[in-house]
């Protein structure tokens, strides 16, 4: 886990190109804010929070409890999720409008094409919605086994 970054992740570089080749101009991880937000757009008062579908716990894909160290896992995301609701509420009663990008909508079966997520993005920084999400597109998960050689 020391191997594990929690700044500059891929998924956090490529929607930082995607808002800068728009014209974006932010602030990376303000200490000062709650919850150190990836993105802060002080001109929108808005800020942007790319997570991790593991670290996170979200519904996706590419969430899934190890089997091993169960317990420790299900605390570990339980916790980081209560932190985020709680990061989330400080922003709020300070006015600030939170965004959240899952890693599902860059990577994996539903990811989404870069220019949607930059448009989305873009349009929700430019509108006065307080809040908004974007992630993959949900896909079914295959059933079944695979047809028998003869």
């Amino acid at each position: 886990m020391s191997r594990i970054r929690g700044t500059n992740t891929k998924p956090e570089l490529q929607i930082r190109k995607l808002l800068f080749a728009e014209g974006f101009r932010y602030k990376l991880n303000d200490a000062s804010l709650p919850g150190k937000p990836d993105l802060v757009f002080p001109k929108y008062k808005a800020v942007i929070f790319v997570h991790g579908c593991f670290w996170h716990g979200h519904g996706c894909r590419l969430f899934k409890v190890p089997e091993t160290n169960r317990e420790f896992w299900v605390t570990k995301i339980a916790n980081n999720r209560a932190n985020d609701s709680r990061c989330r509420k400080a922003l709020q009663r300070c006015g600030w409008r939170i965004l959240t990008i899952w890693e599902c909508a860059l990577r994996g079966p539903g990811r989404l094409d870069p220019a949607k997520i930059a448009s989305a993005a873009s349009d929700w920084l430019l509108s006065a919605r307080r809040s908004a999400t974007i992630g993959g597109v949900r896909t079914q998960r295959r059933r079944g086994t695979r047809a028998a050689r003869s």
